[in-house]
């Protein structure tokens, strides 16, 4: 049976390494890689202060410094939010292409997926978010830099702190 083509969700507000763990995971049992950036029309905000462009430099440049880009086939597509969750469910779908499997942690991702694609369920690294890191950067907490690829501590640091604050 050929590996299947893989479609990881996240808003990567910041990216961190329990997102960097899930596509290290996928590399060894997928084909193809699809990073879909989700919230891709929102930011400039405490909450998603990273453009999609932003985040899509910011992952690319952490898997190209483990060579997982260019060694594996890894696609990123812009997923901007909807309203209505089946309307963004049939988006995603059209945007992605063909897809086997969807790796999420989030719930409500799980319910618009089911039935349509076979989900693998991910666990949340303890004491690792987004939202987390975005309160520590807040808090002056330099701990957060522990929490992401040495690629991220420096694009959060050249694209400024106020950003987040």
């Amino acid at each position: 049976m050929s590996k299947p083509t893989c479609l990881f969700l996240g808003r990567f507000q910041p990216y961190h390494i329990g997102h960097h763990m899930v596509i290290k995971g996928m590399t060894k049992l997928c084909k193809k890689i699809i990073i879909g950036i989700g919230s891709s029309d929102k930011f400039g905000t405490s909450e998603n202060p990273y453009t999609a462009q932003e985040r899509k430099e910011m992952i690319q440049q952490a898997l190209q410094d483990e060579d997982i880009i260019p060694l594996f086939d890894v696609v990123f597509v812009n997923l901007p939010d909807h309203e209505d969750d089946a309307q963004w469910t049939k988006h995603v779908l059209e945007q992605v292409g063909p897809v086997d499997m969807i790796w999420t942690g989030n719930e409500d991702t799980k319910k618009c997926f089911e039935g349509k694609l076979e989900i693998k369920d991910i666990k949340e690294v303890p004491g690792i978010s987004s939202t987390a890191i975005r309160q520590m950067i807040k808090a002056s907490d330099m701990d957060w830099k522990t929490k992401v690829p040495g690629s991220v501590v420096k694009a959060v640091q050249d694209l400024g702190y106020e950003r987040i604050k």
